[in-house]
């Protein structure tokens, strides 16, 4: 297998993977000159040292316009440099076993906001309500205005809302955290748009730069034929 020796790290890499600065951005090479001052204006590097910088100019390019990165900009990035996708950790963040109190506030919070619920209550409200005030005459062990059965609602109450109150927060930063997978999908999908643009223009500019040595080869074959003709 052919290889190459990098003019940036002196390391040998397949011939598959060369790079000549002449099909580079002058931006790239800019920021490579200021790591590496003592490269000569034509230099080659391997694909693997391009991408390197390529991210690294997106991050530049991304401070000079937000300013400082935050935690969620800085994950993106990583996961384009270890070549990973975001929704793995929140595949693996849904896959984190529920406790004891979270299953049972969403089972309240499930069962307390459906219609099984409020009709089972209003008919044991009614139940209730008629036991009391017509079957034992108002006299049985909850008269009108009802004492006790506005205590147990008031207890229920008590205890409903804030159990609900839990499954609703959970879901809440559940959907927060949903937010901020978009948001850092939407960063990473705009980064990796960048760098097939860049992808793509290397990849003209390798095409041309091919041509015109093929090109060249076919040119000075046909002068070669035209001696020979000539000397004939």
């Amino acid at each position: 297998m052919k290889t190459f020796v990098s003019n940036l790290s002196q390391k040998t890499f397949p011939m598959s993977e060369k790079v000549f600065s002449v099909t580079m951005r002058h931006a790239l090479i800019d920021l490579i000159r200021v790591d590496h001052p003592e490269l000569e204006k034509d230099f080659i590097i391997s694909i693997e040292e391009l991408q390197y910088y390529r991210e690294k100019y997106i991050t530049d390019k991304l401070e000079s316009q937000l300013g400082e990165l935050s935690d969620l900009e800085k994950t993106v990035i990583k996961t384009m440099t270890n070549d990973t996708s975001i929704n793995e950790k929140t595949k693996i963040e849904d896959q984190k076993p529920l406790t004891l109190g979270q299953k049972l506030a969403d089972k309240v919070a499930s069962f307390g906001g459906s219609w099984t619920f409020i009709s089972s209550f209003g008919v044991f409200l009614v139940i209730w309500i008629i036991c009391n005030f017509y079957f034992l005459s108002n006299k049985g062990f909850d008269p009108y205005p009802f004492i006790l059965l506005n205590l147990i609602l008031s207890c229920i109450a008590a205890l409903q809302a804030p159990i609900i109150m839990m499954s609703q927060n959970r879901q809440e930063e559940k959907d927060r955290e949903r937010a901020k997978m978009d948001y850092m999908i939407n960063i990473k999908s705009e980064l990796e748009i960048r760098t097939l643009h860049e992808k793509i223009d290397h990849l003209i500019l390798h095409q041309q730069k091919d041509l015109l040595e093929l090109q060249e080869e076919q040119i000075q074959l046909l002068e070669n034929i035209s001696l020979r003709v000539q000397e004939k």
